[in-house]
């Protein structure tokens, strides 16, 4: 049976369906090749075969080797997008913009998902789309954008449901400091001071100044800022007080090295209109 007649009879198909029916709602070329035979399949055709399934849409190809249901075969459904994201790389946890969307801190809806990871290789694009500025790596129509962290930074994620599976994210805290640590992948540096209004009536102080201070200094003189501003009593920021810090830093990592010091928090106030041109 050649490639053309396998996409259109019932055996790619049913290969599909058995697959995810098993629970393998992503698989590799070897699981589809242990599956094959019950389905008619030669186990030799396998590769062949998966690719002539993606390009017809019935599966989804992540990467090399690895494949997804696409929820096109009868009995079956799609991944949501944070899944797909938990197949790409390991461990990670969806983070940043992403993690602001899901927990309700930003009105915005990323076009992107951002995955933080400890990962020292991750998926990219070859060919000439790697010549694109954007480094994101696309799976159909969404992009995913890995944030690659040291060991000791992978920390403040939980385990949720999302439609069928159980996903990593970052929770609200460690979210808010991944926005004041880069928040290019935030919308921006306003869109991260608005989900920590968004969160304030519920923000756990304790808990976001214990991952602070696993972070860096930057980091801490920042939520301190930020605090204070929020009307947190002194005493409880003492502990990001009195982090040392030589010099000072700026309050958004993007913006202009101008602006009014804060000399109690030793950070340079540069957000727009306290910024003299």
């Amino acid at each position: 049976m050649d490639s053309e007649r396998l996409i259109h009879t019932s055996v790619g198909v049913e290969l599909v369906r058995k697959l995810c029916a098993e629970g393998l709602r992503t698989f590799t070329v070897e699981s589809a090749r242990k599956t094959a035979p019950s389905v008619g399949l030669s186990s030799g055709y396998v590769r062949q075969a998966l690719h002539h399934l993606a390009r017809s849409g019935w599966i989804v190809r992540l990467k090399k080797g690895l494949y997804a249901c696409s929820g096109a075969a009868p009995g079956t459904t799609p991944l949501h997008e944070f899944e797909i994201a938990m197949a790409l790389v390991q461990p990670a946890a969806i983070s940043h913009w992403s993690a602001m969307s899901y927990h309700g801190l930003t009105e915005q809806a990323p076009r992107r998902v951002f995955v933080l990871t400890t990962a020292r290789s991750v998926p990219r694009r070859r060919g000439r789309a790697a010549e694109d500025a954007d480094p994101a790596y696309p799976v159909g129509a969404v992009r995913y954008q890995f944030v690659q962290v040291k060991p000791e930074r992978f920390f403040g994620a939980r385990e949720v449901w999302v439609q069928e599976s159980r996903i990593m994210i970052t929770d609200p805290e460690r979210t808010l400091l991944d926005g004041l640590m880069t928040p290019r992948y935030c919308g921006d540096f306003a869109e991260v001071l608005h989900a920590f209004e968004a969160r304030a009536p519920v923000l756990d102080v304790e808990r976001m100044i214990r991952y602070a201070l696993r972070l860096d200094a930057a980091t801490a003189k920042r939520l301190g800022w930020v605090l204070a501003r929020q009307g947190v009593a002194e005493d409880r920021l003492d502990p990001l007080r009195m982090v040392p810090l030589t010099g000072s830093r700026v309050l958004d990592p993007n913006g202009p090295r101008r602006g009014p010091h804060d000399a109690r928090w030793k950070i340079q106030v540069n957000l727009p209109g306290t910024v003299r041109p």
